[in-house]
Parts: C-alpha cells; sequence; structure tokens
C-alpha cells in the first residue's frame, strides 16, 4: 500500500532517451509538474514532426495540478506546452525565467487558437509556494540564459532538480557557476538529487565558452571571405560570441533561419544580445558589402534538409552562393542519429571549395552538460541521502548511477528509472513500484496530435520500404468472374514499363484467386476477396521479389 505522504516521482517522459522531458511530483494527491518537452523523430518515423509526452495518467486529475516550472528555455523542455496545455488545462500556473517565458509566449503566437497562458516570470532567488511544494529557483550555468535548477521542499523532505547544467567558471556573456548558492544549499539536509544525466559517459570536465571564444576568434583572424556559422537556434551565447567577433574584425551580420531569428528578436528585447546599431543587417543586404566584411549565422549543423546551410550548400538558398573563400563553422555537436546527414551536409561544402572547421578539429563547440569531474563535484557539494539520475539514454543514467555508488551512495539509496517507471521515496527508503505508467510515444504530423499509431507509423515504414502495389478489379457481382484484365498501379516497388513479366503473371494470379474466391458468384464474401487477394499476392511477389510492397485491393462489383 502507497503510503499518501510520500513523493512520488513520475517521469511521463525524458529518462532511457534524450529529449522529450516531463516529470510530475505527487505527495498527498497534489501533482507538480516539471517541463513539457519534445523530441525530435527518428529515422524510421517517416512524416512524423515531433514526438511529446503522453500524458494519460494526468487525465482526471487536471484538478489536482498546483502548477508547471519550467528549467530552461530549449524545446526539449517547452516544446510541447502547445499539444498538451488544452488538455491540462489554460488555469495551470506556470514558472519560468525571463527568457524561457519569453520563448514560450512567442511559439504560442503560432498557435492563436489556444486560450492564453497563466505564465509568471521568476529570478534566481525567487521562491514559489504551491502547496504542499516550496520551489526555490537557483541559476544553473548552460547553453542558454536563464537556466534554473530547483530547490523543492516536500512534506517528505527536499530534493534538488538540477536542470541541464554544466560548471563553467569562466562562461562568456553570463555569470560563472554560483558555487557558494549550491553550497548554502547543500546545507540544507538534501533527501534526494536529480541530476542531468547527459554528459555522464564523457570522462572529463565540458569545455568553457572563454576557450571556444578563443578559438573562433583564431578562425575570424584568417578568414578571407565570408564566415558562415551554423548552429543552433536557441545557443543564444554563441550567437553573441558571433555577434561581438565580428565587430571586433569589422563585420556585418545577417542572421537567418525562423527559430534564431525569432530567438534573437527575443533575446535583443530582453537584452540577453547586444550590437552596435548597425551592425545586424537583412540577409538580403548581404551582396551590398564586400565578403570579407560579413558574417552569416544561421540554422543547420545538423543536416536538416530545409535549413540554412544546407540549403547553401546545395546552391538554393536565394542570397547565397559559396565562394571559394568562404569559410563554414558548424559551431555545435552532431546529435546522435544525426551524423549521415551531416557528413552528408560537409561533403557538400568541401565540393564547394570553402573552408570548413567542425568542432572535431579544434574546440569550437561546447556542450550544455556536466561531465563526469562535474557530476562528481556536484555529488559532494549536495551530499544527498538519495540520488536518481534524470535527462538522457539508459546506458548514461546506468554511468551516472555508476559513479554516485563511486562516491560513497549507497546502492540502495539509487535509483534508476525510465520514462513511465514510478519512483517512491519516503525518509527512510527509495524504490521502484511495480505498476507503471503509460509512456508510449504520442507522435505530432502536421495539425494531428496522437492520430499516428503504431499501425500508421508500420504502414509508413512498409511504403518507404518496398513501395506499395494496387490491384483494381472489376467483377460480375452474379457470376464472379473478372471483368477483363485487372488494372495495376506501382509506386516505390517495380517500375511498370520494365516489369511486363511480372505484371502478366501478377493479373493471371489475381483473376484464379478471385475466381476460386467468388466460387459462381451470388452471395460473395468480398471482405474475404480482398483479404485473399492482399495475402495471397504479397506472397507471390515476395516469392518473385523478395520484396513487400503494401498491396492495396481495390474491389469494383457491377
Amino acid at each position: 500500500m502507497i503510503k499518501q505522504n510520500n513523493l512520488r516521482i513520475i517521469p511521463l517522459s525524458g529518462l532511457g532517451e534524450v529529449g522529450r522531458n516531463m516529470m510530475c511530483l505527487e505527495v498527498q494527491g497534489k501533482i507538480l509538474i516539471i517541463d513539457m518537452g519534445f523530441r525530435m523523430p527518428e529515422e524510421d518515423m517517416p512524416g512524423v514532426d515531433f514526438i511529446i509526452p503522453n500524458i494519460a495518467y494526468l487525465k482526471g486529475k487536471e484538478k489536482n495540478i498546483v502548477g508547471a516550472v519550467f528549467t530552461h528555455g530549449h524545446y526539449d523542455h517547452i516544446g510541447a506546452i502547445p499539444y498538451l496545455i488544452d488538455k491540462l488545462g489554460a488555469r495551470i500556473p506556470f514558472f519560468a525565467g525571463g527568457l524561457t517565458k519569453a520563448i514560450i509566449l512567442k511559439r504560442q503566437e503560432d498557435f492563436p487558437h489556444l486560450p492564453k497562458l497563466n505564465i509568471t516570470a521568476i529570478q534566481s532567488g525567487d521562491r514559489v509556494k504551491l502547496e504542499p511544494f516550496m520551489i526555490e529557483f537557483f541559476r544553473q550555468n548552460h547553453n542558454i540564459s536563464d537556466s534554473m535548477g530547483l530547490f523543492i521542499q516536500t512534506p517528505v523532505g527536499n530534493i534538488i532538480h538540477t536542470s541541464d547544467f554544466k560548471f563553467d567558471s569562466t562562461p562568456v556573456y553570463d555569470k560563472p557557476t554560483d558555487f557558494k548558492k549550491l553550497e548554502e544549499i547543500g546545507k540544507r539536509d538534501i533527501l534526494l538529487l536529480m541530476s542531468d544525466s547527459t554528459g555522464a559517459e564523457e570522462q572529463s570536465h565540458s569545455l568553457s565558452e572563454k576557450t571556444i571564444m578563443e578559438n573562433l576568434e583564431i578562425i575570424f583572424k584568417s578568414a578571407k571571405g565570408r564566415v558562415i556559422a551554423a548552429t543552433f537556434g536557441s545557443l543564444i551565447n554563441r550567437i553573441q560570441q558571433l555577434i561581438a567577433l565580428s565587430e571586433k574584425y569589422g563585420r556585418r551580420v545577417a542572421v537567418d533561419g525562423y527559430s534564431m531569428k525569432t530567438n534573437v528578436e527575443i533575446c535583443k528585447k530582453l537584452g540577453y544580445i547586444k550590437s552596435q546599431k548597425n551592425t545586424l543587417i537583412g540577409v538580403n543586404q548581404i551582396g551590398n558589402y564586400p565578403d570579407s566584411k560579413i558574417t552569416l549565422v544561421g540554422t543547420g549543423a545538423q543536416g536538416e534538409g530545409q535549413a540554412v546551410l544546407m540549403r547553401i550548400a546545395n546552391g538554393e538558398h536565394r542570397f547565397v552562393r559559396l565562394k571559394k573563400e568562404d569559410t563554414v563553422i558548424f559551431s555545435s555537436s552532431v546529435v546522435p542519429g544525426n551524423e549521415r546527414t551531416v557528413q552528408f551536409l560537409k561533403d557538400q561544402l568541401y565540393r564547394n571549395g570553402v573552408k570548413v572547421f567542425h568542432y572535431k578539429m579544434m574546440d569550437i563547440h561546447a556542450g550544455g552538460h556536466a561531465q563526469r569531474e562535474e557530476l562528481g563535484e556536484l555529488m559532494k557539494i549536495i551530499n544527498p541521502k538519495f540520488f536518481m539520475p534524470i535527462h538522457g539514454q539508459y546506458s548514461m543514467l546506468v554511468n551516472h548511477a555508476e559513479l554516485a555508488e563511486s562516491q560513497g551512495i549507497p546502492t540502495k539509496n539509487i535509483v534508476v528509472a525510465e520514462s513511465g517507471q514510478v519512483v517512491n521515496v519516503s525518509r527512510e527508503k527509495i524504490y521502484l513500484e511495480k505498476k507503471e505508467v503509460e509512456s508510449n510515444y504520442v507522435m505530432v504530423d502536421g495539425l494531428g496530435v496522437g492520430d499516428v499509431g503504431e499501425v500508421v507509423l508500420r504502414d509508413r515504414q512498409t511504403l518507404s520500404k518496398d513501395g506499395m502495389f494496387v490491384v483494381v478489379v472489376v467483377i460480375d457481382r452474379r457470376t464472379g468472374k473478372v471483368g477483363g484484365s485487372p488494372d495495376i498501379i506501382s509506386r516505390g516497388f517495380v517500375y511498370l514499363r520494365e516489369s511486363k513479366e511480372l505484371l502478366r503473371d501478377t493479373r493471371r494470379k489475381v483473376i484464379e484467386i478471385v475466381e476460386r474466391s467468388t466460387g459462381s458468384g451470388g452471395a460473395v464474401n468480398w471482405v474475404y476477396v480482398k483479404d485473399e487477394i492482399r495475402n495471397k499476392i504479397g506472397d507471390f511477389l515476395y516469392f518473385r521479389t523478395q520484396r513487400r510492397p503494401m498491396i492495396l485491393p481495390v474491389v469494383i462489383e457491377v
């Protein structure tokens, strides 16, 4: 029997995967939500735009939700809000840092049919009471401003949620890690530490932004033509570095890419990005200046097909054509799963004869996640009784748990949970409950949310692999005989003009199947006839081609 006063931690998503972060804390029947993010689709998910958390657990519990807090403005932590808010109810109070709030509200403008959000901006040190929780926000170094860790008082004990973080003593255009604050929090008798695991398999210490800035300046010094820098649209600090270096070397800066332009606009209004009066120009103005006086900062470092850098590499950009003296900078690491597209993009750039710099050549990108040295240091500072790794693939969670054990936290006090597994915490122990909650993927495709399920996805996978094969048969309902020759439409399976023998044999097979299935006419089970065509023609085509296209039988009765 679960004690009412125990704390239940319910990761709806984000554990055992990277992205799609959403967690619920539940105690005394009240629920606090931390983040609502999405993740990008995998390669075997054709047509899918995003994957969002499954909130089936919260159905019927909407009145028990006391609020939602957001750690920072990256879409893997805020991107699912427009798809979930109408199901959860717009009355829920939201709390987020100033930049995070601005990014959330700007994105909501793309969804004018949704109700207005009830969102309050907070600062480091602010406390918010959402009974029975008391949340104190504290500043963390990440690679976006206003990133907040959470100190949460509960009736069971004090817990820490680190958010995404790293320790940087020499950041650029940001404040250094506040170790005094962390040490002060560590003296508050922390029951549970939930810590970011994304860098738990990296052995050393994350790079400082100061190092990145110094290496970027080396590139700017030697660049003869245009500098074209690609990074994440949300990497505000890096964009500011590129603007500052451009000003130092007398370059104008054009920003391109919808998400990046939107974020730069927001950050300029809030003062997170600063530039001289005439530094920023429109992309359409690039041709008005000498190449040596231009920097283009855009999206597309992950090889996305329609992003700025890919369009430039393919010669499809409206205003930019590559020249041999151009310098291209990839100021980002490769997100797992994007290796092939990034390699294709780099090859395209090299074919154009430009100079290319990426993070494997020199340190021009620093991730926003603490590595093992920092993770271990945080554990020593916080000194928790219990430990739970969060945010990361399963291997990252396990490695983080092993690190905690090496730091002296007893094995029985460490729990590794994946999305859907419920963690139960009392003052005495921490354990996984036997019963899990729904956590399977909910896919967003266009305006559809959740209507692309496993069956639809499997059909898309089949179509993408072996194509489809449509068989149109006209049948005389009185005699059960086929009228004329069946029509065949092939898409992605075989080229009809070059497969005449296969098509002739297939038509004969269809006639044979239909006439055997219909008998002498009369009362015919047409569903059975279609199933027979689908199954038997599928087997026949596999025998002849070793491929299984999707068979779509169309039966016309006359």
